[in-house]
């Protein structure tokens, strides 16, 4: 429940202000600032939704009450099935009715409502999602729609001004202002591909899926996860960075799904236990701690017990690292690998294959 707090003002005697040149030019650069935010506000807003999903729970007893009294009973308590509805936001990304949003706010949803900042209802229908990055890709049947504009997120600096809008707790259209705390945020355990951005502007249940826009209005990133122990806004919140953000959506809108690249291995972090262990020789990289048979790691000559220290020309420190710069990978390419065994360097070769695809879209183990 959203606890609402009425602060009464008493009135106090009026007073004539007198500022000096230097304050009036102070508030003067402040209200120039007041007004760039009110700006992007006015921008951004028509091209925020507001997404409402209602998803059908099934009645029958839960695997415990089977387990316990037994099939034959199950018949005796079957109850009706309940709705679960939830609140969610997204953002327009064409004029045709393409919403990019959170996979978690539309997760097996029956139905899907979305609502313009005009007011206008619609159904929504997922065109494709992508649990690994938790995006997802919604059409309603509109044309000539307001839609934000890409933003090249690799450009943002730690310091810059960043607004998030979106619904929280059910308040449409709701604006908020921070900066950018941080950037290429990785092994926060959030999703599987991270590269995120942090941020302090207040983000809250029902901003998921919500744009983060730089003060140009244009879309740096997907708001996604907050760090909280109480589940409310503490200053410390995440966004999927709009260039992975492009380029998982135009994969999702051309063919349904997003395919990544894979060479075969099961990576674990570098432990100096590791090290002493299986590579002495190395002083940073990914251990690798198994591999799959068949698969283009083994036929490239990587074991297990190696650490990978460079991919493609590029130095490698964790597991997140490695796990983009595979998943980005051109598929059917051959990408050069480094790596320690024992004490020794050596260079091998690796082909490039598309990732295997679980049924349920969720990600195999390794990469």
């Amino acid at each position: 429940m959203l606890l609402i707090v009425v602060v009464l003002a008493y009135p106090t005697q009026a007073s004539a202000q007198v500022y000096s040149a230097e304050d009036e030019a102070a508030i003067s650069a402040a209200n120039n600032v007041s007004r760039a935010f009110a700006a992007v506000a006015r921008s951004v807003k028509p091209a925020v939704v507001n997404i409402s999903t209602t998803t059908v729970v099934s009645g029958r007893p839960s695997a415990l009450f089977r387990d316990f009294f037994g099939r034959e009973f199950e018949g005796m308590l079957r109850g009706f099935d309940r709705e679960v509805q939830s609140l969610g936001s997204g953002c327009l990304i064409s004029s045709d009715g393409l919403i990019l949003t959170n996979h978690h706010v539309v997760r097996n949803a029956n139905e899907i409502t979305v609502m313009l900042a005009c007011d206008r209802e619609f159904s929504g229908r997922v065109i494709g999602s992508d649990v690994p990055t938790d995006l997802t890709v919604v059409k309603i049947d509109a044309e000539n729609l307001p839609y934000l504009r890409w933003g090249d997120s690799a450009a943002l600096e730690v310091g810059e001004w960043v607004v998030a809008v979106g619904s929280p707790f059910g308040l449409a259209h709701t604006v908020t202002s921070g900066i950018v705390s941080a950037t290429g945020r990785t092994d926060i355990g959030i999703i599987s591909y991270e590269d995120l951005i942090q941020t302090d502007a207040a983000i809250n249940p029902g901003n998921s899926g919500g744009p983060l826009v730089n003060l140009r209005g244009e879309l740096v990133g997907i708001n996604t996860a907050i760090a909280s122990r109480s589940g409310a806004n503490a200053g410390v919140g995440f966004a999927v960075p709009s260039n992975m953000a492009r380029m998982v959506a135009t994969q999702l809108i051309e063919n349904g799904r997003v395919v990544r690249g894979w060479i075969g291995i099961i990576p674990r972090e570098l432990s100096p236990e590791l090290t002493r262990r299986y590579a002495p020789g190395a002083t940073a990289g990914v251990f690798v701690e198994a591999v799959y048979r068949g698969q283009p790691a083994v036929a490239a000559g990587i074991q297990p017990g190696d650490v990978i220290t460079h991919f493609g020309g590029q130095q490698v420190a964790t597991i997140g690292q490695l796990s983009r710069m595979v998943a980005d990978a051109e598929i059917d390419t051959e990408v050069g690998v480094q790596l320690v065994r024992g004490r020794e360097q050596h260079t091998v070769r690796v082909r490039i294959d598309p990732q295997p695809m679980p049924r349920d879209g969720s990600r195999i183990r390794g990469m």
